[in-house]
């Protein structure tokens, strides 16, 4: 479908910052299956959050931490907690982007990412 931009209106802003990950990620080809998504999911289900993310939102000290321990975990589960008024699919879609890993699933206020580390302790399906 095409997008109808407004003349006053500039490039950067008809597009949304999701529509650019998704561009990007798409450009990296690493975009999960199903079968690897549902896969990861149900790992996932059984795992405690690592990280919370309150009132401050997205601190650069969040995103160094969930960057370290994707490269220990691969899989990771956050909680977005209830004074966070931020969006948590945008977060989950922030984060991902500024991890280089993959957003998993966005279930209510918990987020699930997934990045394969140098050594994959995680073998997916395919």
């Amino acid at each position: 479908s095409k997008m109808e931009i407004p003349l006053e209106c500039t490039a950067w802003d008809s597009i949304t910052t999701s529509k650019i990950i998704q561009i990007h990620r798409k450009e990296l080809k690493i975009m999960m299956n199903n079968k690897q998504r549902a896969f990861l999911s149900s790992k996932a289900s059984q795992m405690n959050p690592l990280f919370n993310i309150g009132k401050a939102s997205l601190t650069p000290e969040i995103i160094t931490a969930v960057d370290e321990a994707l490269e220990k975990r691969e899989l990771i589960k956050i909680a977005v907690l209830k004074n966070c008024f931020d969006d948590p699919k945008e977060i989950a879609n922030v984060i991902a982007e500024r991890t280089h890993s993959e957003v998993v699933r966005v279930i209510g206020k918990k987020i699930v990412l997934y990045r394969a580390a140098k050594k994959p302790k995680l073998t997916l399906p395919q």
